[in-house]
């Protein structure tokens, strides 16, 4: 079995959906589908998620919803007249959407969330209604019904492990298409979170470990991951294949295909991951594949920034022999609920270079190489730190100097 997830701007218009089906019928092992809100149809548009967020900020303040919630509808209403749906079938959508605000919810955060849900809960139905009007064995299979259960804040939710038990108990037909809506879960109490940055990613990813998939296909609109910044290098060279650690190490630094927070369950579940592009679906794509028996193409995978990094520097004399020192800077961090990789202040910005590749632990010369081919363009590191994993390099340069320092190492790397 495959899971697929398909972003926002796949299933922005009734032609993208189109495209959507046919690549989930084109395969019989596609069985599960995880789709996200309609994203932007061009430039200007806005994506029905925001649509839904304003839908909340007017009902909260007890103003007049009609007008947003025709605009709502109208792009479900849009794509489903693609597919030749009456308005009569449509209806449902619309008749959820005016009940949005009449539901009972705990506080603020919690009607926050749920509207925002919507946008994924309510394409899920449509994508349903469009399959079996054109024949298609499916059917629409919500978190609360399927059990996936989430704790935390109500609009940064964390899988509960009760989760995959629930979900290895769902029976799917060998014919049968499962649309799953993206982004949510259902607290212990009944209310609907969503998860943060990446959310029909995690969705995706959960369910591939729940569901045992042999594989997670997540369609986007870029042919993979490339080895780095098209805006910074042009036409950067497509990563084949990848480990979920140099993904992750990668995403920290500024890979914005996948929030490395995504990769947590199928890496759990060591379910293999495949970033392909929509629009062109026979392009392979990326691999992202576990670290056991992996042999590296190259000795760097990837090279990334990431800017407005700062930098706290602390001088102590005798601090080696002060036990509790670092502890209590920690303290302070948490006090302030700084995560500790970021520092509170400094006197200058700085980009962080991330250099990532699991070949690097075999070739022992990777960090002079960087290190000298900066050199000869006149970039000092301020900083340097390479993982214990060996397999990345962070190297701390001025932020002005970030765009210039990738473009010199892809060019020793990948020319």
């Amino acid at each position: 079995m495959k899971i697929v997830k398909f972003g926002g701007s796949s299933l922005a218009t009734g032609e993208s959906v189109a495209q959507a089906i046919q690549i989930i019928l084109s395969d019989p092992q596609r069985q599960v589908m995880v789709v996200s809100a309609p994203g932007k149809r061009n430039t200007t548009d806005i994506k029905v998620t925001d649509l839904l967020i304003k839908y909340a900020d007017l009902a909260l303040k007890h103003k007049n919803c009609v007008e947003i919630v025709n605009k709502i509808f109208s792009r479900y209403q849009e794509i489903g007249h693609y597919f030749g749906l009456a308005d009569t079938e449509l209806s449902i959508i619309k008749q959820i959407l005016l009940e949005l605000p009449n539901q009972g919810y705990p506080n603020e955060k919690y009607l926050l969330a749920a509207f925002k849900a919507h946008g994924e809960r309510l394409n899920a139905r449509l994508i349903t209604l469009v399959l079996r009007h054109q024949g298609i064995n499916s059917r629409f299979l919500d978190p609360a019904e399927a059990g996936l259960i989430v704790t935390g804040e109500p609009n940064d939710a964390i899988v509960n492990p009760e989760s995959y038990l629930n979900l290895d108990q769902i029976k799917i037909k060998a014919d049968e298409r499962i649309v799953f809506p993206g982004f949510f879960g259902m607290t212990p109490s009944g209310n609907i979170a969503t998860f943060s940055r990446g959310g029909s990613d995690i969705t995706g990813a959960i369910l591939a470990r729940g569901f045992h998939a042999d594989l997670y296909e997540n369609f986007t609109d870029v042919n993979g991951i490339f080895a780095a910044n098209p805006h910074i290098i042009e036409h950067p060279q497509s990563i084949k294949k990848m480990t979920y650690r140099e993904m992750r190490e990668l995403s920290y630094a500024g890979f914005s295909v996948f929030h490395d927070e995504a990769l947590i369950p199928a890496i759990q579940g060591q379910i293999p991951i495949n970033v392909k592009n929509t629009h062109d679906p026979s392009n392979p794509g990326t691999m992202i594949v576990p670290e056991k028996d992996f042999v590296p193409d190259n000795a760097i995978t990837g090279v990334t920034s990431q800017k407005h990094f700062s930098a706290l520097y602390l001088h102590k004399y005798l601090l080696n022999k002060e036990a509790g020192f670092t502890l209590r800077i920690l303290q302070i961090l948490y006090q302030h609920n700084i995560p500790y990789e970021h520092m509170p202040s400094g006197i200058e910005d700085y980009a962080i270079i991330m250099v990532v590749g699991e070949g690097m632990r075999q070739k022992h010369t990777i960090s002079r190489q960087i290190i000298d081919s900066l050199g000869d363009h006149d970039i000092s590191p301020q900083m340097i730190n390479q993982g214990a994993s060996q397999i990345s390099i962070m190297i701390g340069t001025k932020k002005e100097k970030a765009d210039e320092a990738v473009k010199i190492i892809y060019q020793k790397f990948f020319n």
